[in-house]
Order: C-alpha cells, then structure tokens, then sequence
C-alpha cells in the first residue's frame, strides 16, 4: 500500500459532508468546460452525495486542503465482460437504477479520480485509487469496474480509441499513465468504450465553451477532448463522444 504524505488523510463523504462543497469544486476545476455539462453526470451527480456517502473519498493535505479525491457508487455486474456497461453515462444511470429498485449490488463502479493540478505527478492518484478498491472490499464489493478516461489520449485525438488503448510500452504495459497506474495494481483491460459519454449542445454553446469558431461543418480538435468535436452548422448542433477504456480491478 502506498504511504500517504505527512500530515495528509483520506476521509468519506459519509464521515465529513461538509467537504462534499470543496472536493466538488475541485473536481470542477481540472475539466475543460464542455466535460462539466455531460447531461448523466449532470441529472445524477448528487445522488453521490446523498445516496452513497461513504464512497465518495477525499485527500485531505497538511493544511485541510482537498487535494484529490474519488467518486464512485455500487452496481449490479454479473462479473462478465459482457454485462459491463456500455460506458461511463450507461455504468452511472445503471447504479441509480439498480438503487430505485432495490436490487443488491456486488461491485463498485469508479466514476472519476482527480488531483489538484499542482500536486500531480506525486503519486495521490494511487493512494486514491487504493482507498476506492479499500472501500469496496470493507463493503464486501468484490470488484471495481472503471471506464478510464486515458489522460493522454488529449495529445492523439485523430487515433481510434481501440488503437490507443491496444498501444503499449516495451514492458508491456499501457502507453497511457493513467490507464498504467491502473495496469500496475492489478487491472485488467477488457475494451475500449468510443462512446462512453456523449455531449451535445448547439454550435454557438460549443463555441463559448471552447472559444473556437467552426466556419464549415465537420470534425475539429478540441483541447481537452479525446476525439473530434462533430459540428453540423445546418442543424446547429456540435456532438462529443468521450471515448474511455473499461478496466476491472479485484477489490483490495
């Protein structure tokens, strides 16, 4: 288990819920605009909150600050690489639907893992994701299934998302960091997910949230997407598909 840094701890959102405010507006922060309006996360978000406090996770520094945190919430996976979800807007609206009708669930869906930007590359995003796989085994939650979003993949956006996730380094793991610290603790990568959400909203919205203009319809590089944006002018409709990479982990 990796050692947390002095002074440092992990609390939930069920022992402190007062920190519910602050890791939210961390985790707002390190997004590009357009990612903070995906219609699923938006209609489900504070279902974390209120249904599923004790596995919404956050690191707390020296001084009290959130510096990185997880979200996730419990789902009912047949442990078969065929009922995983399609994808992370599938993977969420089926943990709130399994809750609705009260039916048991064995394993805990990952929804996201963030650091503050300015203690990156410290090894918290392992520490955290420790914690998650942690939570899971003390609620006797026998997986973790994440639909990753490979941190890297904003640098190849014109690269199929199968060729991306099947691109490994001379010691085999992923060439992505974020889909090798997964890989590193034991995952394994079943699939890539193209569409694992989608946003879509109207030319001029696209606009304000990227600063761009899109003179002729057609695909574009976005900074901070994975993939093309799709702008069709004559339906004044812009389309992003947030292509992620399923991984299931044994809880710890």
């Amino acid at each position: 288990m990796s050692q947390l840094p002095d002074g440092h701890r992990l609390v939930t959102i069920a022992d402190a819920p007062e920190l519910w405010w602050p890791f939210d507006e961390l985790c707002s922060s390190v997004w590009p605009e357009f990612m903070l309006h995906d219609p699923v996360a938006n209609s489900c978000w504070d279902r974390l909150r209120t249904d599923w406090p004790e596995f919404q996770i956050a690191l707390l520094d020296a001084a009290g600050r959130v510096v990185g945190g997880a979200n996730a919430a419990p789902i009912v996976w047949d442990g078969t690489d065929e009922d995983l979800p399609e994808g992370w807007d599938a993977q969420f609206e089926r943990s709130v639907s399994d809750l609705a009708a009260e039916r048991k669930p064995g394993t805990l869906g990952a929804l996201q893992i963030v650091v503050a930007p300015d203690r990156r590359g410290q090894g918290l995003s392992t520490i955290v994701l420790e914690a998650m796989r942690r939570s899971a085994a003390g609620a006797s939650l026998a997986n973790v299934i994440a639909c990753v979003r490979p941190t890297a993949k904003t640098a190849y956006p014109l690269m199929s998302i199968e060729d991306y996730a099947a691109w490994t380094r001379n010691d085999g793991l992923p060439f992505d960091p974020w889909l090798r610290v997964h890989a590193r603790m034991g995952a394994r990568l079943v699939r890539s997910s193209p569409q694992s959400m989608v946003i879509s909203s109207s030319v001029d919205q696209w606009r304000k949230w990227t600063g761009m203009e899109f003179p002729v319809s057609g695909p574009y590089v976005v900074e901070g997407a994975l993939e093309p944006v799709t702008i069709d002018l004559s339906a004044d409709l812009g389309i992003y598909h947030d292509a992620n990479v399923w991984m299931v982990h044994e809880a710890a």
